[in-house]
């Protein structure tokens, strides 16, 4: 039986301190603070309720404490994410009310939730209660004093939306779907759900991937399929090992109701397949066939499936012919045979560490594995339609898999994968993985569609319309010109069919609606006649603001604009390595940056936030012409514009704070404080928007970046800062010049009226 003490470690360095708070108790409970319920929180500190109470209340927490149970159910990334540098995985699991073996599996198979964790666990001692010290009383009101003057309400009854209240609008509005697709460019658009968490949602089935609100108001928007992960050893029998499978048959049973009721509502259920998936060491297949051992990978503590081996591959196809036999309703598949998780040997670029693999050519590899997937679906339902994703395919072979694939499956490409950036110091870096900042097509993904489609497949393009990694917070990104430019681009392109979305970007509206309408015609529908021209001016400033973001694979995923101003400030360097999104920035901007030199990168979000905020003034003089009608409308886009700006903002002022933190100077202080004020009311900014709007925030794999506790806590985290390190009082007015900020003055937004 496995145990906690069997869970990953990695390099196992020592957690992180946060001085801010008195006690480390203290710390547990104010971050898990009406998101677990208070009887939970005082068995996992070894004492009572009325201890946890009398703390909470000592540092100024709402007692009794509204705890939203969602948050265990749904929110459970953000759990781990939150107590990571905190508990050790004993208390962990006590907090979760999980066995370990459900987290071995959260870590192993959740979208990569181990590597976005860094693939390490904190050392940390057991938290136990006990009474505060003298010291640490008098410290606890002075963080009760500092709350009290940030966030005046924390006491009152609670106001605004609950976190996962956007659940609420997906409920069924009963009535026929409406059609409204205006053109038919685009046989196929297929999305993820906004709200599906990405576990084991078959198995869970009250989670519903898809109510039937979500996929009315998605056919609203014009799309005809969704998508959803599956693992195949969690959905078929296998002899090898009975223990993987445990559960098939409930899962077969909710994933055929699942097809049905997405068929009822005119759209069609795509499976994702990344198969064949590595198993953990625990299994005893490799027992019973040590030959179907590829590559093991110490940090997923798995062992690839190796596909030289034609008993593996059987495995694939008839488990994919079993898919479409119990779930006839299924549309299709599409798969991945490159990723961050181990599939076939050539999966990571470790093929040549496999005594069978090493003497074959991985387009073989790779073709073979999406062969027996497209064999196994259209054995049982020709028309399905089985999409092949080339995402991380090597240059040198990814025509000569194309040539090795049945004509009767479709070629994917990420469309902006390839797309040139600006150099710094030699190299030629290219757009990987999502972007909306550099449109697409790039010149790699037209000739590989083009060598697809003179072999008589279709092309299919991955794109990513309301969000993208640039920045994942909010429901999307009102840059409306540079998606509508990518669209036309694909049109000309003879792409017929499009993936809307990864895991991020499902919401069922924001720049949706431009699939089968132009920018005027949106902006008129949603705003009115006659806003619509300041609107479409707003959205022109976004655009061409959001053009100036750094882009580069580590920065989407590890620089801090996805955190925003949740992510702590460090008087001192932590020595932690930036994680994968939605991990931990920290503090590192080697990792933030890329090939960036610093002070480029500083620059680059300075002049995207500061472009941004030019949007306001568009937006201020369109709220005078907006109809009573159409008013929910404008706030939701002043809303979603105003979160992604403290995001952005705070990207800058981290970067500025890491630059400059070293300096003992008098002005490089005075600056650094004006830093952590401008911090301070972008985090209040933001608390106050998540308090007013439960989608800031949320994302579908990772659940929510942040909470309103995490916002009230970087408050405190820079009042400390403020107090211990530079007690001066700030000049008037300074400028960030010797920090590379181009001369730009950190004085804060105006909040109400978007003006500085």
């Amino acid at each position: 039986m496995m145990t906690w003490r069997n869970l990953p470690v990695g390099s196992n360095p020592k957690a992180l301190d946060f001085p801010h708070f008195p006690t480390r108790q203290q710390a547990v409970i104010w971050r898990n603070w009406e998101l677990a319920p208070v009887e939970r929180l005082a068995k996992v500190l070894r004492t009572n309720s009325a201890n946890v109470l009398a703390l909470a209340r000592g540092m100024g927490l709402r007692v009794p404490p509204v705890v939203e149970k969602k948050w265990l159910e749904r929110g459970y990334c953000t759990l781990i994410r939150a107590n990571w540098h905190l508990l050790p995985y004993e208390q962990l699991l006590e907090l979760l009310d999980w066995p370990a073996e459900r987290l071995a599996f959260a870590l192993r198979e959740e979208d990569a939730l181990w590597i976005k964790l860094g693939a390490l666990k904190p050392k940390v001692a057991t938290v136990r209660y006990a009474p505060l010290t003298r010291q640490q009383a008098e410290k606890t009101a002075e963080l009760k004093a500092m709350i009290e003057k940030h966030f005046p309400n924390m006491q009152g009854k609670a106001t605004g939306e609950r976190s996962f209240a956007f659940l609420d609008g997906f409920r069924s509005a009963g009535g026929p779907v409406p059609k409204r697709i205006k053109r038919n460019d685009f046989d196929l658009r297929f999305i993820y759900s906004y709200s599906a968490p990405y576990g084991d949602c078959l198995l869970h089935p009250e989670l519903d991937p898809y109510p039937d609100g979500l996929l009315e108001n998605l056919a609203a928007m014009g799309v005809n399929g969704v998508w959803l992960p599956a693992l195949l050893y969690t959905l078929v029998p296998w002899n090898a090992d009975p223990a993987l499978s445990a559960g098939h048959e409930i899962r077969l049973g909710n994933l055929r109701r699942l097809a049905e009721r997405v068929a009822k509502k005119g759209l069609g259920l795509f499976l994702y397949l990344n198969e064949p998936r590595a198993l953990p060491f625990t299994t005893t297949v490799f027992k019973k066939h040590p030959e179907w051992g590829g590559i093991r990978y110490e940090q997923f503590q798995a062992i690839s499936l190796c596909t030289s081996n034609p008993e593996v591959l059987d495995f694939v196809r008839e488990g994919t012919t079993r898919l479409f036999r119990e779930a006839p309703q299924l549309a299709g598949v599409f798969t991945i045979t490159m990723s961050e998780f181990p599939t076939n040997c050539y999966s990571k670029g470790r093929g040549q560490e496999c005594p069978r693999c090493s003497k074959r050519p991985p387009q073989e590899v790779v073709a073979e594995v999406n062969r027996a997937i497209a064999e196994g679906a259209h054995g049982v339902k020709r028309d399905a339609r089985v999409i092949v994703w080339t995402w991380a395919w090597a240059p040198e072979w990814e025509k000569a898999v194309v040539d090795l694939l049945p004509k009767n499956v479709e070629l994917m490409c990420v469309s902006e994968w390839g797309l040139p950036l600006k150099t710094y110091g030699g190299g030629k870096p290219c757009v990987v993985d999502y972007s909306i900042s550099r449109v697409g097509p790039s010149q790699r993904s037209l000739d590989l569609w083009k060598h697809a489609l003179r072999r008589g497949m279709k092309a299919v393009a991955k794109v990513q319309l309301n969000n993208s990694w640039e920045l994942s917070a909010v429901p999307y990104l009102p840059v409306v010109d540079l998606v509508e430019e990518h669209l036309q681009n694909l049109r000309q392109a003879g792409v017929s069919g499009l993936m809307l979305s990864w895991t991020v970007g499902g919401y069922p509206d924001g720049n949706l609606g431009l699939v089968d309408k132009s920018s005027p015609e949106l902006a008129e529908e949603k705003f009115g006649r006659k806003a619509a021209p300041l609107i479409r001016a707003a959205w022109r400033c976004f655009s061409e603001a959001f053009r100036e973001f750094p882009f580069s694979c580590p920065v989407i995923y590890c620089a801090p604009h996805n955190a925003g101003p949740m992510n702590l400030l460090h008087a001192k360097p932590t020595g932690f390595t930036a994680t994968m999104v939605q991990g931990f920035p920290y503090d590192d901007l080697r990792v933030w940056r890329d090939f960036y030199p610093e002070a480029v990168f500083e620059e680059q979000f300075r002049k995207l936030s500061e472009g941004w905020r030019t949007g306001f003034a568009r937006l201020e003089k369109a709220s005078t012409l907006i109809g009573q009608n159409k008013l929910a409308n404008f706030l939701d886009l002043e809303r979603v514009a105003r979160a992604a700006y403290c995001h952005f903002r705070s990207a800058y002022l981290q970067i500025a704070f890491v630059r400059k933190r070293g300096n003992s100077s008098a002005t490089a202080r005075r600056i650094l404080r004006e830093i952590l004020d401008e911090e301070i009311a972008l985090a209040r900014t933001l608390h106050d928007l998540v308090r007013t709007d439960s989608r800031i925030g949320f994302e579908a794999a990772n659940h929510y970046s942040y909470t309103v506790n995490d916002l009230q806590e970087k408050v405190l985290n820079c009042e400390f800062l403020k107090k211990r390190y530079y007690s001066e009082p700030a000049p008037a007015k300074l400028v960030l010049a010797e920090a590379g900020s181009g001369g730009s003055g950190l004085k804060g937004l105006n909040l109400k009226t978007g003006n500085r």
